[in-house]
C-alpha cells in the first residue's frame, strides 16, 4: 500500500508545525556541515598516507640527521 498525495501532504504539515521552518533549516545546515567535514577528513587522511614517512639514521635514531648533513653540505 503506498501513500496517497494527501497522506503526504499531511505527514508535511505536520512536520512543520511541530518542528518549524527554523528548526528544519538549521538541522539541514547541521547536515551539510556534518557531510563537509566528514569529506575533509577523508581528504586530510589521504593526504597524510600518502607523505612519504621520514628517513631515520640508523645510527643516532634521529629523523632530521639526513636534513641536517644536506644543510651542512650546501652552506659550504
Amino acid at each position: 500500500m503506498q501513500p496517497s498525495v494527501w497522506q503526504i501532504l499531511i505527514v508535511a504539515a505536520l512536520v512543520l508545525v511541530l518542528f518549524g521552518r527554523g528548526r528544519i533549516s538549521e538541522m539541514m545546515g547541521d547536515v551539510g556541515k556534518g557531510i563537509r567535514s566528514f569529506k575533509q577528513g577523508i581528504t586530510d587522511e589521504e593526504t597524510s598516507a600518502a607523505k612519504p614517512t621520514p628517513k631515520i639514521d640508523s645510527k643516532t635514531g634521529d629523523a632530521s640527521a639526513e636534513t641536517s648533513k644536506t644543510a651542512d653540505k650546501t652552506a659550504g
